[in-house]
């Protein structure tokens, strides 16, 4: 519950103004079968010029590992409260991470995109592991991801 207002909260500040509505997205993130601990990750919005919006989900509990998240945390300072009530444990490996959030209809195909950095433990961090446009087109299509990301997809 507290995840889909943390997004709606998110889409209606990003939103242009006027009668905003939402809907309801299922991100769903499959991790390769790397070999290495749970992976950290940071699911979050970026506008038309790569700047920061704000952040849907981080996978991962300890702030002491949001370092790695670097794209993240360079863009964010590392705040907890860019991720207050929207979190959950990190994923393990082979494993796969689905969420549903609201999100609004004026993030789509208005050039925003939905990135994700990863970072396991003694492994090598993942900045931008998956960079995909917020489009209708893209909805239900597999992104690959770079390093411990197989697929992502949202619909």
């Amino acid at each position: 519950m507290k995840s889909t207002l943390s997004a709606l909260a998110l889409s209606a500040a990003i939103a242009i103004p006027g009668a905003v509505s939402a809907k309801p997205v299922t991100l769903t993130t499959e991790l390769k079968n790397y070999g290495g601990d749970g992976a950290y990750l940071a699911i979050y919005v970026t506008d038309t010029s790569g700047a920061y919006k704000g952040t849907l989900w981080m996978a991962g509990s300890k702030s002491k590992y949001y370092k790695h998240l670097t794209d993240w945390f360079r863009a964010t300072g590392g705040d907890p409260a860019q991720i207050s009530g929207i979190t959950g444990a990190s994923v393990g490996a082979g494993r796969t991470l689905k969420i549903t959030l609201d999100l609004s209809d004026a993030l789509f195909d208005a050039g925003y995109e939905l990135r994700i950095d990863a970072s396991a433990e003694d492994m090598r961090d993942s900045p931008l592991d998956v960079v995909v446009p917020l489009t209708s087109a893209n909805s239900g299509k597999p992104a690959r991801g770079r390093r411990y990301v197989n697929s992502f997809t949202f619909q």
